[in-house]
């Protein structure tokens, strides 16, 4: 996986950058729709590709390696060959997954045993495993295992946590360089940079990143987790503006799990390429909208009789096809198709923020453009 730097903001450390992968070109600062079963719910591929214009979605290998499970997978040829997308995939390890089970899992040195919360049978994450798995399930780029800890830990807890995660990371990367893909292209790796919100244990797990992995071309770059998990906002993006610069220029920093638009844009100020989160989606089932001009609840009344277009910003088909009092009706009669077009409208939203981004750091005004577009995603209307 190659990436290359194009633009850097002059007033933050806002940049622009593409790499690339065998399944295509994948411009930064990114958003990455979650699928996390094989499909982003409710929303065609078709438009994911065409009019959403997601160029890379990722796939969840604690849910996947349940259902449909990794005999169907590797059967299928991967999980590309399975749900019908040509383009980049990026997989989460499961840790998170695993971390949210709480009281029904185990975390040994030796991996993380918990039980499905489809059936409640008991299975085991290893490192070792854990590659195997996402081996099989093929997508583009694969995270470390590791443990997410909880965003208000103590440091006592967060310094065992981050111990934890280092030394499966040297478990993971290991058997990462001594196997190989099995469908005839390229896969890389992503370590995961723990530390809960303590400085010093941020910067312990950038250095032992770095000096384990030695520029290794299996890490195609590096993740910021355990961030947007209970801790204040201020100190995610005080941990933010600690770990970027310590990272080399020439591979991306994916920012986990955030977040909302305006959090988006503060990590894109501090030097983060990529970021997932699944608000677009989960929020557009119950009703809310992200715009250019502020949130919509689309059950309030007040949009009954507004016929006027979504968001006369935006650039969706359902942007400028279905008006606030249809959508409005929709939510209403509890159609299926209500969380459908709001689920939509959210996503090319998203994927219009990191466009808009990229063209405000290559003008040179991302900053200023930064400041003003905050103030009005965070109006409620």
């Amino acid at each position: 996986m190659k990436f290359v730097q194009t633009a850097i903001d002059p007033a933050s450390n806002a940049r622009t950058g593409v790499f690339t992968t065998d399944h295509g070109e994948v411009h930064t600062p990114i958003f990455m729709p979650v699928g996390t079963v094989g499909t982003v719910k409710g929303v065609y591929h078709r438009d994911l590709a065409e009019d959403i214009k997601a160029e890379i979605i990722l796939g969840n290998t604690y849910h996947l390696y349940l259902r449909p499970g990794l005999d169907t997978l590797r059967k299928a040829g991967g999980l590309h060959k399975f749900e019908s997308w040509d383009k980049p995939i990026l997989t989460d390890s499961g840790g998170f997954q695993v971390f949210s089970l709480t009281q029904i899992r185990k975390i040994t040195d030796e991996g993380c045993t918990f039980q499905s919360h489809i059936d409640g049978s008991r299975h085991t994450f290893t490192p070792e495993n854990n590659v195997d798995t996402q081996r099989i399930i093929g997508s583009d780029i694969m995270m470390a295992l590791d443990e997410c800890c909880p965003g208000d830990a103590d440091e006592e807890y967060a310094t065992k946590s981050l111990k934890l995660t280092q030394r499966w990371l040297e478990r993971y990367f290991k058997h990462f360089c001594e196997t190989e893909p099995l469908y005839g292209y390229d896969q890389v790796m992503f370590p995961i940079i723990q530390g809960c919100v303590y400085p010093e244990l941020r910067r312990n797990a950038v250095e032992h990143i770095l000096d384990l992995t030695k520029d290794s071309s299996a890490v195609g770059g590096y993740a910021i987790g355990g961030l947007a998990v209970g801790e204040p906002t201020e100190k995610m993006y005080e941990m933010i503006e600690l770990v970027c610069p310590m990272l080399p220029e020439n591979k991306p920093r994916y920012l986990m799990g955030v977040g909302t638009p305006a959090n988006i844009l503060e990590g894109i100020a501090r030097g983060v390429d990529m970021f997932d989160c699944v608000m677009p989606t989960r929020n557009a089932r119950n009703g809310m909208l992200f715009t250019w001009n502020g949130v919509m609840n689309m059950r309030n009344a007040r949009w009954a009789q507004d016929f006027s277009p979504l968001d006369p910003r935006g650039t969706s088909f359902v942007d400028k096809t279905y008006s606030k009092a249809y959508l409005h009706h929709l939510f209403v009669a509890k159609e299926l198709t209500a969380a459908m077009i709001a689920s939509e409208h959210n996503l090319a939203f998203y994927l219009d923020i990191v466009r808009k981004a990229r063209w405000h750091i290559h003008r040179g005004d991302f900053a200023s453009w930064k400041e003003a577009a905050v103030k009005k995603f965070s109006e409620r209307l």
